[in-house]
């Protein structure tokens, strides 16, 4: 991130100010802006210097540091989605099917992606990839949100794995 230019740093002639409570001061000349900073005992820090006028904002330094490194903290904090994981067996009943499904539902709805394993033990590997589809869909038609196949199915050590995710 760069670091935004401050006071005598500033170098644009007319600035749009935004007061310490978020007031429009209006377009200023840096020097009566830089007057009015040093009137509040704050400071002046260029927030958009690209736009025309560019935008200041009187307030201090290092709260601003501090709200903008909170701020990236809860942006890269909202974008991690988990990746939540249900375990499904050949043999297993429609009502069991129905927990796990209400469950996946639950953690779509949360914004996670769900990975939905078919176990398979022993030779059960080897069955016809048709027929295990067909056990991964049984389950996922009991999902009542709206989803869509992020990773479709593939073999995996313990069987077929299926990522899904929120529509």
């Amino acid at each position: 991130m760069q670091r935004p230019r401050i006071n005598q740093q500033i170098k644009t002639r007319e600035l749009r100010v935004i007061g310490s409570k978020g007031e429009n001061l209006g377009i200023l000349t840096l020097e009566e802006a830089l007057r009015k900073t040093e009137e509040l005992g704050l400071d002046l820090i260029e927030i958009s210097p690209n736009t025309v006028p560019s935008v200041a904002k009187i307030t201090d330094f290092g709260r601003y540091l501090y709200e903008e490194n909170k701020k990236s903290k809860q942006a890269k904090k909202s974008h991690s989605a988990e990746v939540k994981t249900v375990q499904v067996k050949l043999g297993t009943g429609d009502h069991d099917l129905a927990l796990k499904a209400k469950k996946t539902s639950e953690w779509l709805s949360e914004g996670n992606r769900v990975k939905v394993d078919l176990f398979l033990p022993g030779r059960a590997k080897y069955l016809d990839e048709k027929f295990l589809n067909e056990r991964i869909e049984r389950m996922l038609k009991f999902v009542s949100v709206n989803y869509k196949v992020a990773s479709s199915a593939k073999k995996s050590l313990k069987g077929m794995t299926v990522i899904i995710e929120r529509a």
